[in-house]
């Protein structure tokens, strides 16, 4: 398709979302109609203006949460399944437009964006499917005396902060599960991506989601938006994905009401492989969680130990399957690497990057931002990095490999865990024990065995350490948004049972 084509799509996507504020079921616009601008970071310029909400905005957010929590609560669970798979039905008939938006506000090339789409609405279909397989629990106790009930209910409104790099996919991770609980709850999406969440509430109005059930909020003044609404003891839960330190002041703030909180932080995934390692399915790996979003994941690999017997080879072939790939704008054809998110990341990326350099590391392909506007970086391979550079001990969230050698396993281990964070590690062996014996001792929350990718709505994603509170995902990503409730009775031919049915007046 043709630049005219391509720009007809553009205009076109961004006007079937709506710029507003959705609370209580309406769109409206923020108070004082004030608004922030959203950019496109492969050119730099402006997409469009969308509403900036206030304190007062935020609080009738979470008013109309509170006033739909009991109906959607005591709704029949196959209701809310039916919301939730007829608003995933909604998101693949709409891959395209969806897709596109994505890369508009977000960046990544449309073949990533295309999969994120697909990535979210699997996640509203497995709860779909978990929505109706809530249960409880009925016992005796060990003495004999009582019996014992226990039912799980929604914990009640949720607060749910989404980030900038998969802004579709992490708002279903966490609507889809709390939808399914019961809960109803306030979207909070990240100042720089705030497109695809309105285009998702969108999405849940036309599936006959009730009003107030879900409510979204865009704000450029997050901190002071969040930190109010975390006073108010109406809220009971915030899930967050994004940074450590931010996730650190978000939990102390949870205190003073004792919020439930989930958090989805950072990681510094070591990349690990091994002498044994099949050296094609680990290259075709590496480029996978390296590359994948540029580098702005926090599952992306960080750290590449390589044990020395291979590290020249792995180098060179990564090296040059990093250097063909092609840098652009993410809505042009073939492009396989888009721009970071803005200028402050590119800044960061090319500043860790020279730090490695002045402390020894060798550029094998790429080191420098790409030309033209936006904010683009070169896919990068680095060798010889020293363990004390400072991309060691960061999140990258770029497309830059730093490669470091080893040369036995109790070693890469210890350097492997030599971190804060604990979210996932990579690790390359043929080798049945060796792999067992490392997956075990790595101290994160997943681990990819001889695989580039762990994501999947099947299975639970989090992390230990820094990295996390909680699982999002899988059969237990239920939980967090479901409260324990014991009804205990005295157990039947007991004294106090016979008392009860005596002062029921008998009957059979």
């Amino acid at each position: 398709m043709g630049e005219v084509g391509i720009h007809q799509r553009r205009l076109e996507s961004l006007d079937a979302v709506p710029k507003l504020l959705f609370i209580g079921g309406k769109w409206r616009p923020a108070t004082n109609d004030k608004g922030f601008p959203v950019f496109d970071p492969a050119s730099g310029e402006e997409l469009c203006i969308v509403a900036d909400a206030s304190i007062e905005d935020a609080v009738e957010a979470l008013n109309a949460a509170v006033e739909a929590k009991d109906e959607w609560a005591q709704c029949a669970p196959r209701r809310r399944s039916d919301v939730l798979r007829t608003a995933c039905d909604l998101l693949l008939d709409r891959i395209e437009m969806l897709a596109l938006l994505i890369t508009m506000e977000m960046g990544k090339p449309l073949s990533e964006s295309r999969g994120e789409v697909a990535y979210a609405a699997d996640f509203l279909r497995w709860f779909s499917e978990e929505a109706v397989r809530v249960g409880g629990d009925f016992s005796r106790t060990p003495d004999g005396t009582s019996r014992t009930m226990v039912i799980r209910q929604p914990v009640g409104p949720c607060l749910l902060i989404t980030p900038w790099n998969f802004p579709l996919a992490m708002g279903t991770r966490k609507i889809g599960p709390a939808l399914a609980a019961g809960c109803t709850v306030v979207l909070k999406p990240a100042p720089q991506t705030p497109l695809s969440s309105l285009a998702l509430a969108a999405v849940f109005e036309e599936a006959g989601l009730p009003a107030g059930v879900l409510n979204v909020v865009t704000t450029s003044r997050a901190s002071e938006v969040v930190e109010h609404l975390l006073q108010n003891h109406s809220l009971r839960k915030l899930s967050f994905t994004g940074s450590t330190a931010v996730g650190r002041r978000l939990l102390e703030q949870c205190g003073s009401q004792v919020i439930r909180a989930s958090m989805e932080l950072g990681g510094n995934a070591p990349f690990i492989v091994f002498a044994d390692a099949d050296l094609d399915v680990t290259i075709d790996a590496a480029v996978k969680a390296k590359m994948r979003n540029m580098g702005e994941a926090c599952t992306a690999g960080n750290r590449f130990f390589v044990h020395s017997s291979l590290v020249e080879e792995f180098s060179t072939k990564l090296a040059t399957r990093l250097g063909d790939m092609n840098v652009g704008p993410g809505d042009q054809p073939g492009v396989e690497v888009g721009p970071l998110i803005d200028h402050a990341s590119l800044e960061k990326v090319k500043g860790l990057v020279n730090d490695a350099v002045t402390r020894g590391a060798n550029v094998l392909v790429g080191g420098a931002a790409h030309g033209g506007p936006g904010y683009f970086y070169e896919p990068t391979v680095l060798t010889n990095v020293e363990p004390s550079s400072e991309l060691t001990k960061t999140e990258i969230f770029g497309p830059v490999a730093a490669i470091q050698v080893f040369e036995d396993d109790d070693e890469v281990i210890d350097l492997a865990n030599d971190t804060a964070w604990g979210l996932v590690a990579y690790v390359f062996t043929q080798d049945v024990d060796r792999a067992f014996s490392v997956c075990e001792r790595l101290e994160v929350g997943m681990v990819g065995l001889n695989t580039g990718v762990v994501s999947n709505a099947a299975v639970p994603f989090g992390g230990v350490k820094q990295s996390g509170l909680g699982r999002e995902g899988g059969r237990v990503g239920i939980d967090d948004y479901l409260e324990y409730k014991l009804i205990a009775m005295p157990a039947l031919g007991t004294s106090a049972a016979k008392s009860v049915h005596h002062i029921n007046g008998g009957g059979s």
